[in-house]
Protein backbone atom coordinates (compact mmCIF):
# COMPACT_ATOMS: atom_id res chain seq x y z
CA UNK A 1 0.00 0.00 0.00
CA UNK A 2 1.58 3.18 -1.69
CA UNK A 3 1.68 6.09 1.21
CA UNK A 4 0.91 9.67 -0.29
CA UNK A 5 1.63 12.50 1.50
CA UNK A 6 -1.34 15.29 0.15
CA UNK A 7 -1.14 18.26 2.46
CA UNK A 8 -1.96 21.55 1.47
CA UNK A 9 -2.34 19.65 -2.55
CA UNK A 10 -6.18 19.10 -2.34
CA UNK A 11 -8.21 20.68 -4.79
CA UNK A 12 -5.53 21.73 -6.87
CA UNK A 13 -5.12 18.59 -8.64
CA UNK A 14 -7.17 16.14 -10.19
CA UNK A 15 -7.61 12.57 -8.58
CA UNK A 16 -5.64 10.97 -11.18
CA UNK A 17 -2.65 13.58 -10.57
CA UNK A 18 -2.71 13.00 -6.86
CA UNK A 19 -2.38 9.15 -7.56
CA UNK A 20 -5.80 8.36 -6.53
CA UNK A 21 -7.40 7.74 -9.76
CA UNK A 22 -9.51 4.14 -9.96
CA UNK A 23 -7.80 0.82 -11.01
CA UNK A 24 -8.16 1.05 -15.19
CA UNK A 25 -9.64 -2.39 -16.42
CA UNK A 26 -8.13 -3.39 -19.77
CA UNK A 27 -11.82 -4.44 -21.12
CA UNK A 28 -10.08 -5.11 -24.75
CA UNK A 29 -12.68 -7.52 -26.79
CA UNK A 30 -15.09 -8.07 -23.84
CA UNK A 31 -17.72 -6.09 -25.58
CA UNK A 32 -17.12 -8.31 -28.55
CA UNK A 33 -16.87 -11.52 -26.62
CA UNK A 34 -20.43 -9.93 -24.40
CA UNK A 35 -22.34 -9.13 -27.38
CA UNK A 36 -21.67 -12.45 -29.20
CA UNK A 37 -23.39 -13.81 -25.85
CA UNK A 38 -26.42 -11.66 -25.86
CA UNK A 39 -27.23 -11.93 -29.54
CA UNK A 40 -26.91 -16.33 -29.62
CA UNK A 41 -29.21 -16.01 -26.37
CA UNK A 42 -32.07 -13.59 -27.72
CA UNK A 43 -31.55 -15.69 -30.60
CA UNK A 44 -31.56 -19.18 -29.21
CA UNK A 45 -33.12 -18.76 -26.24
CA UNK A 46 -32.41 -21.75 -23.16
CA UNK A 47 -30.46 -24.00 -25.88
CA UNK A 48 -27.69 -20.68 -25.65
CA UNK A 49 -27.65 -20.59 -22.29
CA UNK A 50 -27.25 -24.11 -21.03
CA UNK A 51 -24.60 -24.06 -24.24
CA UNK A 52 -23.06 -21.20 -22.05
CA UNK A 53 -23.50 -22.95 -18.76
CA UNK A 54 -21.33 -25.68 -19.82
CA UNK A 55 -18.95 -23.86 -21.81
CA UNK A 56 -18.18 -20.84 -19.29
CA UNK A 57 -19.08 -22.68 -15.89
CA UNK A 58 -18.10 -26.31 -16.61
CA UNK A 59 -21.38 -27.59 -15.66
CA UNK A 60 -24.48 -29.06 -17.75
CA UNK A 61 -27.83 -28.19 -16.73
CA UNK A 62 -30.89 -29.56 -18.29
CA UNK A 63 -33.53 -27.72 -16.55
CA UNK A 64 -32.77 -23.89 -15.82
CA UNK A 65 -35.57 -23.79 -13.29
CA UNK A 66 -35.03 -24.88 -9.73
CA UNK A 67 -37.85 -26.89 -8.97
CA UNK A 68 -39.58 -26.77 -5.54
CA UNK A 69 -38.15 -29.77 -4.49
CA UNK A 70 -34.47 -28.34 -4.03
CA UNK A 71 -35.52 -25.57 -2.65
CA UNK A 72 -37.02 -28.02 0.04
CA UNK A 73 -33.75 -29.91 0.01
CA UNK A 74 -31.51 -26.66 0.27
CA UNK A 75 -33.60 -25.96 3.46
CA UNK A 76 -32.53 -28.78 4.89
CA UNK A 77 -28.59 -27.66 4.25
CA UNK A 78 -28.77 -24.46 5.55
CA UNK A 79 -27.57 -24.85 9.53
CA UNK A 80 -30.33 -23.17 12.40
CA UNK A 81 -27.19 -20.99 13.47
CA UNK A 82 -27.11 -19.35 9.48
CA UNK A 83 -30.93 -19.39 8.90
CA UNK A 84 -30.82 -17.51 11.86
CA UNK A 85 -29.02 -14.99 11.49
CA UNK A 86 -30.47 -14.45 7.37
CA UNK A 87 -33.47 -13.95 9.47
CA UNK A 88 -32.51 -11.34 11.43
CA UNK A 89 -30.55 -9.34 8.99
CA UNK A 90 -33.82 -9.83 6.53
CA UNK A 91 -35.81 -8.09 9.39
CA UNK A 92 -33.53 -5.23 9.90
CA UNK A 93 -33.68 -4.46 6.29
CA UNK A 94 -37.19 -4.75 5.71
CA UNK A 95 -37.57 -2.77 8.32
CA UNK A 96 -35.42 0.12 7.09
CA UNK A 97 -36.86 -0.30 3.59
CA UNK A 98 -40.62 0.21 4.63
CA UNK A 99 -39.89 3.26 6.14
CA UNK A 100 -38.92 4.20 2.45
CA UNK A 101 -42.56 3.77 1.22
CA UNK A 102 -43.53 7.34 -0.42
CA UNK A 103 -46.98 8.18 0.86
CA UNK A 104 -47.93 11.16 -0.71
CA UNK A 105 -50.65 13.17 -1.09
CA UNK A 106 -53.38 15.51 -2.80
CA UNK A 107 -51.22 18.81 -3.38
CA UNK A 108 -53.76 22.17 -4.30
CA UNK A 109 -51.28 24.10 -6.13
CA UNK A 110 -53.71 26.91 -6.32
CA UNK A 111 -57.61 26.80 -6.16
CA UNK A 112 -59.17 24.47 -8.44
CA UNK A 113 -55.55 22.37 -9.53
CA UNK A 114 -55.19 19.20 -8.03
CA UNK A 115 -51.98 17.17 -8.49
CA UNK A 116 -50.35 14.17 -6.92
CA UNK A 117 -48.00 11.35 -7.84
CA UNK A 118 -48.22 7.59 -7.23
CA UNK A 119 -45.27 5.01 -7.19
CA UNK A 120 -46.55 2.37 -8.94
CA UNK A 121 -44.27 -1.24 -9.01
CA UNK A 122 -42.32 -2.24 -11.92
CA UNK A 123 -43.96 -5.66 -13.26
CA UNK A 124 -41.30 -7.26 -14.28
CA UNK A 125 -37.41 -7.18 -12.03
CA UNK A 126 -34.78 -9.57 -13.03
CA UNK A 127 -32.09 -10.10 -9.64
CA UNK A 128 -28.51 -11.46 -10.81
CA UNK A 129 -26.82 -12.62 -7.51
CA UNK A 130 -23.39 -13.77 -7.91
CA UNK A 131 -22.23 -17.24 -6.85
CA UNK A 132 -18.82 -18.65 -7.93
CA UNK A 133 -16.14 -18.20 -5.02
CA UNK A 134 -18.78 -15.86 -2.62
CA UNK A 135 -22.51 -17.04 -3.02
CA UNK A 136 -24.07 -13.41 -2.59
CA UNK A 137 -27.04 -14.78 -0.70
CA UNK A 138 -27.02 -11.06 1.19
CA UNK A 139 -27.05 -9.24 -2.13
CA UNK A 140 -30.30 -11.10 -2.77
CA UNK A 141 -31.61 -9.89 0.62
CA UNK A 142 -30.56 -6.39 0.06
CA UNK A 143 -32.89 -6.36 -3.91
CA UNK A 144 -35.54 -8.82 -3.14
CA UNK A 145 -36.81 -7.04 0.22
CA UNK A 146 -37.38 -3.86 -1.53
CA UNK A 147 -38.48 -5.57 -4.51
CA UNK A 148 -41.54 -7.38 -2.54
CA UNK A 149 -42.27 -4.25 -0.45
CA UNK A 150 -42.52 -1.86 -3.88
CA UNK A 151 -44.67 -4.63 -4.50
CA UNK A 152 -43.18 -5.85 -8.30
CA UNK A 153 -45.42 -8.22 -10.06
CA UNK A 154 -42.67 -10.60 -11.06
CA UNK A 155 -39.46 -11.14 -9.39
CA UNK A 156 -36.97 -13.42 -11.80
CA UNK A 157 -33.94 -14.63 -9.84
CA UNK A 158 -30.68 -16.13 -12.09
CA UNK A 159 -27.56 -17.56 -10.06
CA UNK A 160 -25.03 -19.70 -11.53
CA UNK A 161 -25.10 -23.15 -10.61
CA UNK A 162 -22.06 -25.26 -9.01
CA UNK A 163 -19.85 -27.78 -10.82
CA UNK A 164 -23.15 -30.61 -9.77
CA UNK A 165 -25.49 -28.32 -11.06
CA UNK A 166 -27.03 -26.96 -7.82
CA UNK A 167 -27.81 -23.60 -6.30
CA UNK A 168 -26.09 -22.42 -3.61
CA UNK A 169 -28.89 -23.22 -0.36
CA UNK A 170 -28.31 -20.07 1.35
CA UNK A 171 -29.28 -18.49 -1.70
CA UNK A 172 -32.37 -20.80 -2.25
CA UNK A 173 -33.28 -20.06 1.67
CA UNK A 174 -33.08 -16.10 1.41
CA UNK A 175 -35.40 -16.79 -2.30
CA UNK A 176 -37.57 -18.62 -0.23
CA UNK A 177 -37.39 -16.27 3.04
CA UNK A 178 -38.46 -13.18 0.67
CA UNK A 179 -40.78 -15.50 -1.32
CA UNK A 180 -39.55 -15.46 -4.94
CA UNK A 181 -40.13 -18.61 -6.60
CA UNK A 182 -39.17 -18.32 -9.91
CA UNK A 183 -35.16 -18.96 -9.96
CA UNK A 184 -32.98 -20.09 -13.03
CA UNK A 185 -29.58 -21.73 -13.09
CA UNK A 186 -27.56 -19.25 -15.15
CA UNK A 187 -24.88 -16.74 -14.58
CA UNK A 188 -22.25 -14.66 -16.34
CA UNK A 189 -23.65 -12.38 -19.37
CA UNK A 190 -26.10 -15.59 -20.62
CA UNK A 191 -27.94 -14.83 -17.63
CA UNK A 192 -28.75 -10.50 -18.15
CA UNK A 193 -28.98 -12.05 -21.84
CA UNK A 194 -32.01 -14.48 -20.65
CA UNK A 195 -33.65 -11.79 -18.17
CA UNK A 196 -33.25 -8.59 -20.98
CA UNK A 197 -35.04 -10.48 -23.68
CA UNK A 198 -37.01 -13.51 -22.23
CA UNK A 199 -36.50 -17.39 -23.48
CA UNK A 200 -38.37 -20.68 -23.47
CA UNK A 201 -38.54 -20.65 -19.35
CA UNK A 202 -37.18 -17.15 -18.41
CA UNK A 203 -39.85 -14.21 -18.67
CA UNK A 204 -38.40 -10.74 -20.12
CA UNK A 205 -37.92 -8.36 -17.31
CA UNK A 206 -38.33 -4.46 -17.61
CA UNK A 207 -34.95 -4.17 -15.06
CA UNK A 208 -32.18 -5.79 -14.24
CA UNK A 209 -30.35 -5.59 -10.56
CA UNK A 210 -27.14 -6.91 -8.94
CA UNK A 211 -23.27 -7.40 -9.05
CA UNK A 212 -21.24 -9.23 -11.18
CA UNK A 213 -17.81 -9.60 -12.78
CA UNK A 214 -16.80 -7.59 -15.92
CA UNK A 215 -18.90 -9.78 -18.11
CA UNK A 216 -22.21 -9.07 -16.47
CA UNK A 217 -21.67 -5.23 -15.65
CA UNK A 218 -20.71 -5.43 -19.58
CA UNK A 219 -23.59 -7.57 -20.60
CA UNK A 220 -25.87 -4.80 -18.11
CA UNK A 221 -24.43 -1.89 -20.24
CA UNK A 222 -25.28 -3.10 -23.24
CA UNK A 223 -28.95 -4.09 -22.67
CA UNK A 224 -29.68 -0.61 -21.97
CA UNK A 225 -29.24 0.57 -25.54
CA UNK A 226 -32.35 -1.99 -26.21
CA UNK A 227 -34.32 -0.22 -23.92
CA UNK A 228 -33.80 -2.58 -20.31
CA UNK A 229 -33.09 -0.36 -17.35
CA UNK A 230 -30.46 -1.54 -14.97
CA UNK A 231 -29.74 -0.35 -11.15
CA UNK A 232 -26.74 2.06 -11.45
CA UNK A 233 -23.37 1.54 -13.41
CA UNK A 234 -20.87 -0.67 -11.55
CA UNK A 235 -17.29 -0.74 -11.02
CA UNK A 236 -15.04 -2.49 -9.02
CA UNK A 237 -15.91 -2.25 -5.40
CA UNK A 238 -14.24 0.10 -2.75
CA UNK A 239 -13.74 1.50 0.78
CA UNK A 240 -12.50 4.89 2.27
CA UNK A 241 -11.81 4.96 6.04
CA UNK A 242 -10.79 8.10 7.11
CA UNK A 243 -9.11 7.51 10.60
CA UNK A 244 -7.38 9.77 13.64
CA UNK A 245 -4.98 9.23 16.58
CA UNK A 246 -8.82 8.07 18.32
CA UNK A 247 -9.09 5.07 15.79
CA UNK A 248 -8.16 1.52 16.62
CA UNK A 249 -5.60 0.50 14.06
CA UNK A 250 -6.75 -3.30 14.11
CA UNK A 251 -10.10 -2.07 13.49
CA UNK A 252 -8.78 0.21 10.73
CA UNK A 253 -7.02 -2.85 9.14
CA UNK A 254 -9.90 -4.95 9.45
CA UNK A 255 -12.02 -2.74 7.65
CA UNK A 256 -9.68 -2.44 4.31
CA UNK A 257 -8.78 -6.43 3.84
CA UNK A 258 -12.84 -6.86 4.23
CA UNK A 259 -13.29 -4.60 1.66
CA UNK A 260 -9.77 -5.84 -0.18
CA UNK A 261 -10.67 -9.35 -0.04
CA UNK A 262 -13.45 -9.27 -2.47
CA UNK A 263 -11.21 -9.32 -5.52
CA UNK A 264 -7.95 -8.49 -7.03
CA UNK A 265 -9.17 -5.44 -8.48
CA UNK A 266 -11.23 -3.78 -5.41
CA UNK A 267 -9.42 -0.60 -4.15
CA UNK A 268 -9.11 0.44 -0.33
CA UNK A 269 -7.84 3.89 0.77
CA UNK A 270 -6.53 4.72 4.10
CA UNK A 271 -7.12 8.43 4.65
CA UNK A 272 -4.74 9.28 8.24
CA UNK A 273 -4.39 12.05 9.77
CA UNK A 274 -0.92 11.12 11.13
CA UNK A 275 1.95 9.48 10.21
CA UNK A 276 2.20 7.61 13.17
CA UNK A 277 -1.96 6.73 12.47
CA UNK A 278 -0.96 5.27 9.05
CA UNK A 279 2.25 3.65 10.12
CA UNK A 280 0.53 1.80 12.79
CA UNK A 281 -2.22 0.48 10.47
CA UNK A 282 -0.08 -0.65 7.76
CA UNK A 283 1.61 -2.68 10.40
CA UNK A 284 -1.40 -4.62 11.25
CA UNK A 285 -2.82 -4.71 7.98
CA UNK A 286 0.77 -6.81 7.71
CA UNK A 287 -0.31 -9.01 9.98
CA UNK A 288 -3.68 -9.60 9.65
CA UNK A 289 -2.92 -10.93 5.78
CA UNK A 290 -1.12 -13.48 7.00
CA UNK A 291 -3.93 -15.42 8.37
CA UNK A 292 -6.64 -14.35 5.74
CA UNK A 293 -7.99 -16.86 3.84
CA UNK A 294 -8.17 -14.84 0.74
CA UNK A 295 -4.89 -13.43 1.29
CA UNK A 296 -3.83 -13.44 -2.57
CA UNK A 297 -6.54 -11.79 -3.66
CA UNK A 298 -6.40 -9.26 -0.82
CA UNK A 299 -2.83 -8.80 -1.63
CA UNK A 300 -3.51 -7.54 -5.42
CA UNK A 301 -6.33 -5.65 -4.10
CA UNK A 302 -3.90 -3.62 -1.75
CA UNK A 303 -1.83 -3.06 -4.70
CA UNK A 304 -4.24 -0.93 -5.92
CA UNK A 305 -4.56 0.60 -2.69
CA UNK A 306 -3.15 3.88 -0.87
CA UNK A 307 -2.52 5.33 2.40
CA UNK A 308 -2.83 9.17 2.35
CA UNK A 309 -1.60 11.43 4.65
CA UNK A 310 -3.56 14.50 5.32
CA UNK A 311 -3.27 16.41 8.92
CA UNK A 312 -6.12 18.59 8.00
CA UNK A 313 -9.79 17.81 8.68
CA UNK A 314 -11.32 20.18 6.38
CA UNK A 315 -8.67 19.21 3.02
CA UNK A 316 -9.60 15.39 4.31
CA UNK A 317 -13.12 15.79 3.49
CA UNK A 318 -12.83 17.91 0.71
CA UNK A 319 -10.76 14.64 -0.84
CA UNK A 320 -13.39 12.25 0.65
CA UNK A 321 -16.05 14.34 -1.53
CA UNK A 322 -14.22 14.47 -4.51
CA UNK A 323 -13.49 10.92 -4.10
CA UNK A 324 -17.18 9.78 -3.66
CA UNK A 325 -16.07 6.38 -2.23
CA UNK A 326 -18.86 3.52 -2.63
CA UNK A 327 -18.19 2.72 1.28
CA UNK A 328 -17.17 5.71 3.82
CA UNK A 329 -15.83 4.71 7.39
CA UNK A 330 -15.43 7.89 9.48
CA UNK A 331 -13.62 6.76 12.75
CA UNK A 332 -12.28 9.62 14.29
CA UNK A 333 -13.15 11.46 17.60
CA UNK A 334 -15.82 13.71 15.75
CA UNK A 335 -17.46 11.42 13.15
CA UNK A 336 -21.06 12.29 14.02
CA UNK A 337 -19.95 16.08 13.09
CA UNK A 338 -17.79 14.71 9.85
CA UNK A 339 -20.41 12.79 9.29
CA UNK A 340 -22.95 16.31 8.27
CA UNK A 341 -20.19 17.65 5.73
CA UNK A 342 -19.95 14.04 3.27
CA UNK A 343 -21.91 14.99 0.30
CA UNK A 344 -20.37 12.57 -2.19
CA UNK A 345 -20.77 8.88 -0.73
CA UNK A 346 -23.04 5.20 -0.96
CA UNK A 347 -23.24 4.29 2.40
CA UNK A 348 -21.07 6.15 5.77
CA UNK A 349 -20.32 4.19 8.59
CA UNK A 350 -19.83 6.26 11.99
CA UNK A 351 -17.58 5.80 14.94
CA UNK A 352 -15.69 3.07 15.91
CA UNK A 353 -18.22 -0.09 16.28
CA UNK A 354 -19.43 0.50 12.72
CA UNK A 355 -17.90 -1.73 10.22
CA UNK A 356 -18.35 -1.91 6.62
CA UNK A 357 -19.57 -5.27 6.80
CA UNK A 358 -22.48 -4.35 9.50
CA UNK A 359 -24.07 -2.58 6.27
CA UNK A 360 -22.65 -5.45 3.80
CA UNK A 361 -24.65 -8.05 5.97
CA UNK A 362 -27.14 -6.94 8.71
CA UNK A 363 -27.59 -3.34 9.92
CA UNK A 364 -30.60 -2.81 7.65
CA UNK A 365 -29.00 -0.37 4.95
CA UNK A 366 -28.65 -1.41 1.60
CA UNK A 367 -25.09 -2.42 0.42
CA UNK A 368 -26.19 -2.23 -3.72
CA UNK A 369 -24.33 0.80 -3.76
CA UNK A 370 -22.70 3.32 -6.70
CA UNK A 371 -19.09 2.79 -7.46
CA UNK A 372 -16.12 3.95 -9.42
CA UNK A 373 -17.22 8.08 -8.54
CA UNK A 374 -21.08 7.70 -9.52
CA UNK A 375 -21.79 8.52 -5.49
CA UNK A 376 -21.86 11.84 -6.89
CA UNK A 377 -24.74 11.45 -8.79
CA UNK A 378 -26.29 7.62 -7.89
CA UNK A 379 -27.89 6.74 -4.99
CA UNK A 380 -27.90 3.08 -3.97
CA UNK A 381 -30.81 0.59 -3.94
CA UNK A 382 -33.99 1.54 -2.12
CA UNK A 383 -37.62 0.67 -2.43
CA UNK A 384 -37.38 3.81 -4.92
CA UNK A 385 -35.61 1.45 -7.22
CA UNK A 386 -38.41 -0.48 -7.74
CA UNK A 387 -40.92 1.64 -8.49
CA UNK A 388 -41.76 4.50 -11.21
CA UNK A 389 -43.95 7.67 -10.33
CA UNK A 390 -47.06 8.43 -12.31
CA UNK A 391 -47.77 12.13 -11.79
CA UNK A 392 -51.90 13.43 -12.39
CA UNK A 393 -53.26 16.49 -12.06
CA UNK A 394 -56.91 17.44 -11.85
CA UNK A 395 -58.22 21.18 -12.87
CA UNK A 396 -61.78 22.54 -12.80
CA UNK A 397 -63.41 25.15 -14.49
CA UNK A 398 -62.44 27.32 -11.94
CA UNK A 399 -58.61 26.16 -11.73
CA UNK A 400 -57.99 26.71 -15.46
CA UNK A 401 -59.43 30.11 -14.98
CA UNK A 402 -56.67 31.09 -12.13
CA UNK A 403 -53.72 29.36 -14.01
CA UNK A 404 -55.13 29.75 -18.09
CA UNK A 405 -53.67 33.28 -18.89
CA UNK A 406 -50.28 32.35 -17.46
CA UNK A 407 -50.37 29.08 -19.77
CA UNK A 408 -51.76 31.48 -22.76
CA UNK A 409 -48.45 33.71 -22.63
CA UNK A 410 -46.13 31.05 -21.97
CA UNK A 411 -47.40 29.09 -24.73
CA UNK A 412 -46.68 32.01 -26.94
CA UNK A 413 -43.53 32.95 -25.39
CA UNK A 414 -42.53 29.88 -27.04
CA UNK A 415 -44.29 30.20 -30.01
CA UNK A 416 -46.09 27.11 -29.97
CA UNK A 417 -49.53 28.06 -30.75
CA UNK A 418 -51.63 25.09 -30.38
CA UNK A 419 -50.72 24.82 -26.70
CA UNK A 420 -52.42 28.21 -26.41
CA UNK A 421 -55.35 27.34 -28.02
CA UNK A 422 -56.06 24.23 -25.82
CA UNK A 423 -56.58 26.93 -23.19
CA UNK A 424 -57.92 29.36 -24.57
CA UNK A 425 -60.99 27.44 -26.22
CA UNK A 426 -61.82 25.90 -22.96
CA UNK A 427 -61.51 29.46 -21.49
CA UNK A 428 -63.79 31.24 -24.47
CA UNK A 429 -66.28 28.27 -24.50
CA UNK A 430 -67.45 28.81 -21.15
CA UNK A 431 -66.70 32.55 -20.48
Amino acid sequence: MQILDLKNKIGKSSLEELGLGRPVIDEGDLEKSVTKILKKVKTKGDSAIRAFTQLLDGVKVKKLAVTEKEIQEADKLVSEELKNAIRLAASNIRKFHEAQVNRTGIIETMPGVECWSRSIPIERVGLYIPAGSAPLFSSLLMLGIPAAIAGCEQIVLCTPPDKEGRVHPAILFSAALIGITKIFKCGGAQAIAGMAYGTESISRVYKIFGPGNRFVTMAKQLVQKDGISIDMPAGPTELLVYADDEADPVFVAADLLSQAEHGADSQVILVGSRESVVRSVRLELDKQLESLPRKEIAEKSLANSKAVLIEDETEAIKLINAYAPEHLILNCINADALATKVINAGSVFIGNYSPESAGDYASGTNHVLPTNGYAKSYSGVSVDSFVKKISYQKITEEGLKNIGPAIELMAAAEGLEGHKRAVEYRLKNKG
